[in-house]
């Protein structure tokens, strides 16, 4: 006889479950006891929200469901941002959400919240379990739905006193991947496609990535001289300094690349479901007939033909996908001699940050500095906001593994997803990238690094706005400034009231001796970098936009 709280801690522990992220409270005490006995990591956090963003990076890094728990009513919906996130970006994760009593459901009991409905559009599969006996079923297949297909998020609801039944159940067993592969036949009509190309390129996105699929389909890719795009946030499938390299298929794309996806003849589409944001509002690829000649695989089928009908559709897992096509035979003659050179040629030009702005801070020699020392393996993680396109347009990702960011454009993210990282790496670097009110929106789980001693770097651009609302708000009314001016905290010295380390660069030259010391200081630190609100893209003021300058 188990309770249904030592059921689920065993239904994780079969599903080799290493750690997980939780607020804690009442409505699940039972499965808080039944971790004590368990080899199981526990991470506290302070807000819901942070704990199911840093469950979702877990997701996002490792491939396996990120692992959250919160408690009843405004646990689970200040959770539910996570939720969101790893809905559009195809992140497996499982949020277990305790819940009130059985015989008080439907009467709006204290904190109830129906779940089915709650999270009806964001969670592939959302259930309570009402009966403990059937905690192995509903948890091994919470891990099946969260990882097949198109990946995402599950929600399970807990009542309280399900969580405390003395019961007989069968043990749980983990689950198995449910893995998709391409058709000899689809293999060789791909070839046929691609050798009658006298523009191909191949754009890779998604989720469901392995180190050795990157390997695969970069061999791929060398073999038929492609040029390689990667989609929004999804960087580190190609390594940035490779030949065939194209750059990042995403927000402010470079011109010449944008131009090179609308004239492909042939666009091999790879994982991705090539969204809004990587298609540039849906105008790279005509919908929904593209111009291109579209081969798009992807491992859910629901997703093939949804948005774009395709030439050739593969219903297909990156992993399998890119070991089927790693040693295909290229043609003995290329029609599309030296294209992945001229691309890799502009990306370099187009990621070289320039070395002057506005105000005393030039981000671009601050990112010419970093490049220099930052290892290969380091892990970036960022929110959103206009601050992150220093990131993505000037790191060079060489390696799979070392980026966490939203494709979803949700702010906060770029901390608890950095507190994830280093617990899954400790010996990595892990650099998180935020703007002011990015950072805010999660920055009390700074404490949770000092908690668990994360010596995470965490980069505050401050400019003292919501800048990417700020320059929208400049072209569509300019000088008219309403409700995007901030007031911030001394991050420095919030940072050092936490227990970490804290720095502030008003001046570029400023920036080498506090990354530095934050380095060698071993602790969570934070480096706030004064940027002149006019830095708003690393090629426009915001005069320029207010003045309609190009």
């Amino acid at each position: 006889m188990k309770t249904g709280g030592e059921l689920i801690v065993e239904a994780l522990a079969a599903n080799q479950v290493e750690r997980l992220f939780c607020v804690p409270g009442e409505s699940y005490l039972a499965v808080l006891d039944a971790l004590y006995d368990t080899g199981i990591g526990v991470t506290v956090c302070r807000a819901e929200g942070g704990a199911a963003m840093m469950a979702e990076a877990w997701g996002k890094l490792t491939g396996k469901p990120g692992i959250c728990f919160v408690t009843r009513g405004p646990g689970a919906t200040n959770a539910s941002p996570g939720i969101h996130i790893a809905r559009q970006d195809s992140t497996p994760l499982i949020l277990f959400i305790g819940q009130v009593q059985r015989d008080a459901r439907e009467r709006e009991a204290f904190q109830e919240v129906e779940y089915r409905r709650f999270f009806a559009d964001t969670a592939k599969w959302v259930a309570e379990i009402d009966d403990a006996r059937r905690i192995p079923e509903f948890v091994t297949r919470a891990f099946s739905v969260a990882t097949s297909g198109r990946p995402g998020p599950v929600v399970l609801a807990l009542p309280e006193d399900m969580l405390t039944d003395k019961v007989e159940a069968v043990a749980a067993q983990g689950w198995q991947p449910v893995e998709t592969g391409p058709s000899p036949a689809c293999i060789e009509k791909l070839a046929d496609l691609l050798q009658g190309a006298t523009k191909p390129f191949m754009i890779l996105g998604g989720s469901r990535w392995s180190e050795h699929a990157v390997r695969s389909i970069t061999r791929f890719a060398e073999k038929w001289h492609l040029p390689v795009g990667c989609s929004f946030r999804r960087q580190m499938l190609f390594d940035h300094l490779h030949p065939n390299y194209a750059g990042d298929v995403g927000i402010g794309i470079n011109p010449a690349l944008a131009t090179r996806v609308k004239e492909a003849d042939v666009l091999l589409l790879v994982g991705g479901r090539f969204g809004e944001m990587p298609s540039s509002g849906y105008t790279l690829i005509d919908s929904p007939y593209p111009k291109q000649t579209l081969i798009h695989v992807y491992p859910d089928a629901d997703e093939l033909g949804r948005v774009y009908r395709p030439s050739l559709a593969i219903n297909s897992a990156p992993d399998t996908f890119a070991e089927a096509v790693e040693h295909l035979a290229p043609p003995s003659h290329i029609n599309w001699p030296g294209e992945a050179e001229t691309a890799h040629e502009s990306y370099l030009a187009w990621s070289t940050p320039p070395k002057i702005g506005p105000g005393k801070v030039a981000m671009g020699l601050i990112m010419s500095y970093l490049e220099s020392v930052l290892p290969e393996d380091a892990i970036m993680t960022n929110g959103a906001g206009n601050y992150a396109t220093w990131l993505h347009r000037f790191h060079r990702f060489r390696r799979f593994g070392t980026q966490a960011a939203p494709t979803s454009g949700s702010m906060g993210y770029g901390l608890p997803a950095a507190v994830a990282a280093k617990q899954l790496n400790p010996e990595r670097m892990v650099i998180c990238f935020a703007g002011d009110g990015c950072f805010l929106m999660n920055g009390q789980d700074f404490a949770t690094a000092v908690k668990y001693g994360l010596p995470i770097i965490v980069l505050v651009i401050n400019n003292n706005i919501y800048g990417t609302i700020r320059m929208h708000q400049e072209r569509e009314y300019p000088g008219r400034v309403s409700a995007t001016d901030l007031t911030n905290p001394d991050f420095a010295m919030l940072a050092r009231a936490y227990g970490g380390h804290g720095e502030t660069v008003a001046a570029t030259e400023e920036f080498e001796g506090a990354w530095q010391r934050a380095v060698e200081s071993g602790k969570p630190a934070i480096i706030e970098i004064q940027l002149d609100p006019e830095a708003i893209t690393p090629a426009r003021t915001l005069s320029d936009i207010r003045n309609k300058r190009p």
